[in-house]
This record gives structure tokens, C-alpha cells and sequence, in this order.
């Protein structure tokens, strides 16, 4: 099983690591790109026009400290992803503290999306950095649309032959991939609702800080679980196995299958 994740806003200090070395990276077949995305963002980000920089990357007046830490990304100390990323998802999914069975099994199938990098594995030692996918960076333009022409062969080859997709991406980092074909026949797309009752009626609605958490938890819960479904119908059932309330809302023929996961306790 792939497990597509997106990153996060927030990010550990690397501490005094080894400096970033392109070619330890997997999908090695994306470091041309990577390079040329990083070029651009240095470029801007040590540039002379700090609030042109600020707009592209959309940063505040007080986080211009990310600018000099972008600026100096060629020479900084790295982690590897699966401790420098620190948002919500990746609380709830506590890697840390995962039996060695399940940590192996994460860094095997999980592929985190990122503005800067494409895309990386947990082991993939990179340096903090600020470079969203909504960004637009001089040379490169939009980054949603400079990743959706690189990515399709990596993701499609990580993807494999025959084993199901679970993407769990949000926003433009799931425009950057789409998968076609068979390939989208074993794909799962999760949204997670909130059910609550108004006036005696279910409602349902998203909620972003538990949409991440629920997504850190669930893939938590398959990791635990050993699970290694077959196919796209198999994985929903893992998900239904596991105790979540799942509504399917697609799976025809040729098309990615959608569930909603129904959670009432936040």
C-alpha cells in the first residue's frame, strides 16, 4: 500500500545534521526539478525585495526569519522528514512511538507531498524550509502547476503494480497528482467529517485541525494493524474493520474511490 500525506506548516529544528545532499533523496528522478525549485526559492528569498518575497511565499511582517532561513537552505542542517515535519497529522500519527514493525512499514509506504521537494519518504533528510504549493516563485511560476507535469512518473512508479493507493492529501497537494486509469481504480481518497446534532437533526461538516488529526490517527491505526489490503475495496474494508463509520461516495469503473469518515467525538 501507498499512503500519500501531505506536510506541514510546521517543522523541527534540524539541529546540527549533515547538510542536504540531493542525491541520498528517493524518486532521485526528480532532482532536476528539486533543483530548480530550490535555486528559485534561495534566489528569492535572499533578494533584495523582502516584501515581494513575503508575498510570494505568504508570509507576515514577523516571519521574515523564514526568508533567511530559506536563503541559506544550500547549508543547512537536515532530519529526516519523519521528525521535521510537526503538524497536526504527524502528532496524531506519533511515528516515534510506533512498535519497529509499524515504523518500517511507514517508512516503506508512506510518501509525504511537498511544495519544495516534490515529494519525499520519512527517511529523506531535507532542511526546514517555507514553501508552500500555493506559492509562485520567479522561473518556475505556479508550484501546483510546475509539480502536476514532474510528478506523474514518480508517484505513478512508487504507486507499483497492483497494490491500492490511500490518499490522504489535501488542497493543491493533491492537484499535483491525479492518478488515471487502473491506477485510479485502486485509489481511496479520505474526507473527514464531523457529525454533530443540530436541532435534532445530523449534521455533518469539515473541520480542518480534526480532518488532519483523524488522518494522523487512521494511518496510525493501519500501521498498528499490519494492514496489507489488495485492493481498493479491501482497504475500505480495513478502514471499516478498524472501527471507523465509512460512506462511500464513488468507485466506478476507471474512477478513484471517495469515502467520507463520519467521527462524532472530536
Amino acid at each position: 500500500m501507498l499512503i500519500l500525506l501531505p506536510p506541514s506548516e510546521g517543522k523541527a529544528d534540524a539541529g546540527t545534521g549533515r547538510r542536504w545532499a540531493p542525491d541520498r533523496l528517493s524518486l532521485p528522478e526528480l532532482n532536476p526539478a528539486r533543483e530548480r525549485v530550490l535555486d528559485a526559492l534561495v534566489a528569492l528569498s535572499a533578494g533584495p525585495d523582502e516584501e515581494a518575497a513575503r508575498a510570494a511565499l505568504g508570509l507576515s511582517e514577523g516571519q521574515r526569519g523564514e526568508l533567511r532561513r530559506n536563503a541559506r537552505l544550500r547549508e543547512a542542517a537536515t532530519a529526516p522528514a519523519e521528525r521535521l515535519y510537526t503538524g497536526v497529522l504527524y502528532e496524531a500519527l506519533d511515528l516515534a512511538s510506533l512498535p519497529a514493525t509499524a515504523q518500517r512499514a511507514a517508512r516503506r509506504s508512506i510518501l509525504i507531498s511537498s511544495g519544495l521537494w516534490g515529494a519525499v519518504r520519512l527517511a529523506d533528510r531535507i532542511p526546514p524550509y517555507r514553501c508552500p504549493i500555493g506559492a509562485r516563485l520567479p522561473d518556475v511560476g505556479a508550484l501546483s502547476t510546475y509539480w502536476r507535469r514532474e510528478l506523474t512518473p514518480a508517484v505513478d512508479g512508487a504507486a507499483g503494480r497492483g497494490r491500492p493507493v490511500l490518499d490522504l492529501r489535501s488542497g493543491a497537494y493533491a492537484a499535483t497528482w491525479t492518478p488515471r486509469g487502473e491506477l485510479a481504480e485502486r485509489t481511496v481518497t479520505v474526507r473527514v467529517l464531523h457529525e454533530r446534532e443540530v436541532d435534532g437533526v445530523p449534521v455533518r461538516s469539515v473541520v480542518s485541525h480534526f480532518n488532519k488529526a483523524t488522518k494522523g490517527r487512521l494511518v496510525r491505526d493501519l500501521l498498528i494493524a499490519g494492514a496489507r489490503p489488495r485492493t481498493a475495496a479491501e482497504l475500505v474494508g480495513t478502514l471499516r474493520e478498524l472501527k471507523y463509520t465509512v460512506v462511500e461516495q464513488g468507485g466506478t469503473a476507471g474512477r478513484v474511490r471517495q469515502v467520507d469518515l463520519v467521527v462524532t467525538d472530536l
